[in-house]
């Protein structure tokens, strides 16, 4: 699984959730009504630092992550989170990976 943060959308989550260079972001799957990759669950987010990382990535300073036990969620895909100027918000970006793991 790979994860890719954009520096724009690193900088909303700093001024959203008034972060500053060092924090970090854990990427979890919550139960909820909505949906994203699988039905009846989203990614969620909190802000608390590392036990367990599986896959981690930095931008703008800031640790983005999801741990061990959460990686089912994004099996056979990579993430990318990018900002949407218009809305002022991000967005959650999948890609199914190849056989060789790789974003097609």
């Amino acid at each position: 699984m790979d994860m890719t943060i954009s520096p724009e959308a690193a900088g909303w989550f700093k001024k959203e959730l008034n972060l500053q260079a060092g924090d970090s972001i854990r990427l979890f799957p919550r139960y909820s009504s909505g949906g994203g990759l699988h039905p009846g669950f989203s990614l969620g987010i909190a802000t608390e630092p590392p036990a367990r990382p599986a896959v981690e990535t930095v931008q703008g300073g800031l640790v983005f992550y999801m741990e061990e036990q959460d990686l089912w969620y994004m099996e056979g895909y990579s993430l990318s989170i990018v900002y949407i100027a218009g809305e002022d918000d991000i967005e959650y970006v999948y890609q199914p990976l190849s056989v060789a793991g790789q974003a097609e």
